[in-house]
């Protein structure tokens, strides 16, 4: 039984260690700010929406927004964040975050939301504080 408390103990560690990793804000982003941002779809399509977010990083899923969603940054490069979510609905999706200024960033999304496949190419805008 000690033994299974010496593996327990680095597993866990691991697991924490891999946790806090996953929820760092990316480099690609770090300029951008939490607040009100404005999403709207590059092409026709629906109205903007206004989004109050604490980090930008939560545009990631915008398609789950209101949903518990787990993030994590699969790369990064330069102005330039990949992400991968799953929701606990089921949802899930990958996302392509490019900061264009520290008030507007280019998400492009794509996933299965609904049971349903999705692609999305957006812009949003921070049009100020929540």
């Amino acid at each position: 039984m000690p033994q299974l408390k010496t593996l327990a103990l680095p597993a866990a560690a691991a697991a924490i260690a891999a946790l806090l990793v996953a929820a760092q804000r990316p480099a690609a982003l770090a300029i951008a700010q939490g607040g009100l941002w404005e999403v709207d779809e590059r092409v026709g399509g629906d109205p903007p929406r206004r989004l109050c977010v604490a980090d930008p990083a939560m545009l990631a899923n915008i398609e789950h927004r209101g949903q518990t969603c787990t993030r994590v940054v699969i790369s990064e490069s330069g102005s330039s964040a990949l992400f991968h979510y799953t929701c606990a609905g089921g949802g899930f999706g990958r996302s392509q975050l490019t900061l264009i200024t520290a008030r507007s960033i280019r998400i492009e999304t794509q996933g299965i939301s609904n049971n349903a496949p999705f692609h999305h190419v957006l812009q949003a805008r921070r049009v100020g504080s929540c």
